[in-house]
């Protein structure tokens, strides 16, 4: 008996080793703090997320909101990383600036002058092909070098920061403090987006992408309507009515469980 509980056990031992599961990667979003201020910092990754822009059903009137939006997903569409609002609208929810939705342009570059944020020159565009390939520009750049249409795109403004520097009418720390959330893409091709928590100057919020996500170019998104949803974390925020909606959804397979 003991030469068979013997054989046997060497021959279990025998075999190849067993493989080790591939740990999960982080979820998208984290929350930071910046000078005081919290945030929430979340980033799409090429290879393993992809970018769009989604305003409504097809031939629909816009969602208007991100709960409004997760409850008309698809079945078969992609898992959602997470999904932020990014684009300046009208009181209908339609699109001011720049749109490219699914390759579609459904309206062009806005290089009107005007009052409010959108129009505290440069502002920018945020566009990409949907797996990779992000960018932020000024409009005016974007005009001038950029002729093969994106597939997603969406005009905003104004930037925070532009080739390293502060937007040149962005106060260092101001004293308009408001929920505001913007995007930037870092020398790695990464897309930033972060949504303050509380009440934020421009300057800091421009910092914080300069300064700790390494973003040469960012551009601001919105301001008190700013909202995100994060699935992995259970929050998806209300408020206003929104216009364009970013999102980020997951494209690498998940690490198969054992």
């Amino acid at each position: 008996m003991a030469a068979l509980s013997a054989l046997l056990l060497a021959a279990c031992s025998s075999g190849e080793p067993e493989k080790q599961a591939e740990a999960p990667p982080p979820p998208p979003c984290e929350s930071a703090t910046f000078e005081s201020v919290a945030l929430t910092h979340c980033t799409a990754t090429p290879g393993r997320h992809s970018i769009h822009m989604v305003l409504g059903p097809k031939a629909g009137a816009p969602y208007r909101s991100l709960s409004q939006l997760a409850v008309n997903r698809p079945d078969n569409a992609h898992a959602v990383a997470f999904a932020m609002n990014g684009g300046m609208f009208d009181a209908d929810g339609q699109p001011i600036g720049y749109y490219v939705e699914d390759g579609e342009r459904l309206h062009k570059l806005n290089t009107n002058e005007g009052p409010g944020n959108f129009h505290m020159l440069p502002n920018g565009v945020f566009y990409g092909e949907a797996e990779g390939h992000w960018a932020v520009r000024t409009s005016e750049d974007f005009a001038a070098n950029v002729s093969k249409r994106p597939d997603f795109g969406t005009q905003s403004g104004p930037m925070l920061v532009i080739k390293g520097k502060l937007h040149p009418k962005i106060d260092h720390d101001g004293t308009s403090l408001k929920l505001r959330n913007g995007v930037g893409v870092d020398k790695q091709g990464r897309a930033h987006f972060v949504i303050a928590d509380e009440p934020i100057s421009f300057g800091k919020l421009a910092r914080y992408f300069r300064d700790e996500l390494h973003c040469p170019d960012a551009l601001f998104l919105d301001g008190s309507v700013s909202s995100l949803w994060d699935p992995e974390h259970g929050r998806v925020d209300g408020g206003p009515p929104l216009g364009p909606l970013i999102v980020v959804e997951k494209t690498a397979k998940a690490p198969q469980e054992r």
